[in-house]
């Protein structure tokens, strides 16, 4: 994850894929887990868990909250 000079964030190609999967399924549903979420993009719930973080600090049309922690991480996402 980098910073550019406008200060807007510029993400990773696995955080773009993530963004864009909460964005789709965000309007329907509100929590996530981080296994399901890694399922459905061919990634580990390790690593959605670690570029969940730089959705959830950016200035993005999502908002993430973690939330849980029973069997993979659940975030509370809010489109």
């Amino acid at each position: 994850m980098s910073t550019t000079a406008a200060g807007t964030t510029t993400l990773t190609d696995k955080q773009q894929r993530i963004l864009q999967y909460l964005r789709e399924n965000g309007r329907m549903k509100t929590y996530f887990k981080s296994r399901l979420i890694g399922d459905e993009l061919g990634l580990t719930a390790k690593e959605v868990g670690a570029n969940m973080t730089a959705i959830a600090e950016g200035n993005f049309d999502v908002d993430v909250e973690k939330w849980g922690y029973s069997s993979s991480t659940t975030w509370k996402v809010t489109v």
